[in-house]
């Protein structure tokens, strides 16, 4: 669903910190954080926590896009060009 690392890089194109997303998604700061620390492939967690967070993200204007996806809108974004640990 959501990696920790398009997390991260979702807020910084937001220019905003964790505090500031555990606020928009309704989320405490310490679920927050251990998403972010997550270590695993995709951020695990409970699903609607999963849900708020990526909805938070998608209404403040981050797209998030999923390995080998076409992105839905236009503007600029990133995208990591090859798998994390590579």
């Amino acid at each position: 669903m959501i990696t920790s690392s398009q997390m991260r890089a979702a807020r910084a194109l937001l220019g905003i910190d964790q505090r500031r997303l555990a606020e928009l998604s309704g989320v405490s700061l310490p679920t927050i954080q251990r998403m972010e620390a997550s270590k695993t492939e995709h951020v695990r967690g409970v699903v609607d926590t999963l849900t708020k967070v990526v909805a938070a993200l998608d209404a403040a204007g981050v797209e998030l896009i999923g390995e080998h996806a076409e992105s839905r809108s236009t503007g600029r974004g990133v995208r990591l060009k090859f798998p994390e640990g590579r």
